[in-house]
């Protein structure tokens, strides 16, 4: 399958395209810079020009393929909002592209801000709101009655790799800048995780079997409390390890302040039984535990 995948040379891209590829098929990334370039040549992909803003791009990197994987989105929560539209209009030029061919197209989604304490489960549908603006699911799962296999993959915090694990990266680089590493109250709220192979491992299968209007959650554990990642970054900065207010949060998190204190467990067992995976990776914990793993 000849597979057009954005966000190609990036964290998760590049071990996806590797995936793809080792699995007989030819990737196509998008390619924004030259360091983009020289990224996926060396991977074995062909390369397509172009950027998330750059409409004409995306729709020709479409047309052209047998199916589509958008993993692209630019992380910058100072502009959550200006970013979600920019994925938003990018997801519709895909799809229109895609309309009626019934051709796979998987878009990149969370399972954070979604509803606080509960459980996520793949069954349960995310509605717009204000404090998420990031609508790719949404987006993209419209296409699914307009003759598109048009599915979603739900990402928790993803490590697998040196500096590398989600949202908490940006926690470290906070650490650094306060001299402290902090959670909110207890520190019992939790995130959900899982190994980069693991989930690129999922990008493939639901490539390949998953069905239209599907949800599918890369999680390999369901929720870890964020105090025992915070003594983990403590440790490995070498800086005291706090708990603050809620009203403290804002100050210390800055942009991400949206996610202080939140609850945000996530199952995976539908998508183990619908698409026959199985996560086997290392856990968070143990992963970003290793010596180095957040240096400087």
């Amino acid at each position: 399958m000849r597979v057009f995948v954005t966000g190609a040379a990036g964290f998760i891209g590049t071990e996806t395209t590797k995936e793809l590829i080792a699995n007989g098929h030819q990737v196509v990334g998008l390619a924004r810079s030259e360091a983009n370039v020289e990224t996926l040549e060396k991977l074995g992909a062909e390369v397509h020009r172009g950027s998330l803003q750059d409409l004409d791009s995306l729709r020709s990197g479409a047309r052209y393929a047998d199916g589509v994987i958008h993993l692209a989105f630019i992380h910058d929560f100072a502009k959550f909002a200006e970013n979600g539209a920019i994925d938003k209009a990018a997801i519709e030029a895909m799809g229109d592209v895609l309309t009626g061919t019934n051709k796979p197209f998987i878009v990149t989604s969370g399972t954070g801000l979604f509803a606080p304490g509960v459980l996520i489960t793949e069954d349960m549908r995310r509605e717009s709101s204000p404090h998420a603006p990031r609508v790719s699911e949404q987006a993209g799962l419209t296409y699914a009655s307009r003759g598109v296999r048009a599915m979603a993959i739900r990402l928790p915090q993803v490590h697998g790799a040196a500096g590398k694990a989600g949202l908490i990266s940006y926690l470290v680089d906070r650490a650094r800048q306060k001299g402290t590493a902090a959670y909110v109250g207890e520190g019992a709220e939790r995130w959900a995780a899982a190994h980069r192979q693991d989930v690129v491992r999922l990008y493939r299968l639901a490539l390949e079997r998953g069905q239209a209007d599907g949800i599918y959650h890369a999680v390999g554990e369901e929720g870890v409390p964020m105090r025992q990642v915070v003594e983990v970054i403590g440790r490995a900065l070498n800086v005291p390890v706090i708990s603050i207010t809620k009203e403290e949060a804002g100050d210390y998190y800055g942009p991400l302040a949206m996610f202080a204190g939140l609850d945000m467990p996530a199952s995976s067992t539908l998508t183990q039984q619908r698409l026959g995976w199985t996560p086997t990776g290392a856990s968070l914990i143990a992963d970003i535990g290793q010596p180095g793993y957040f240096k400087a």
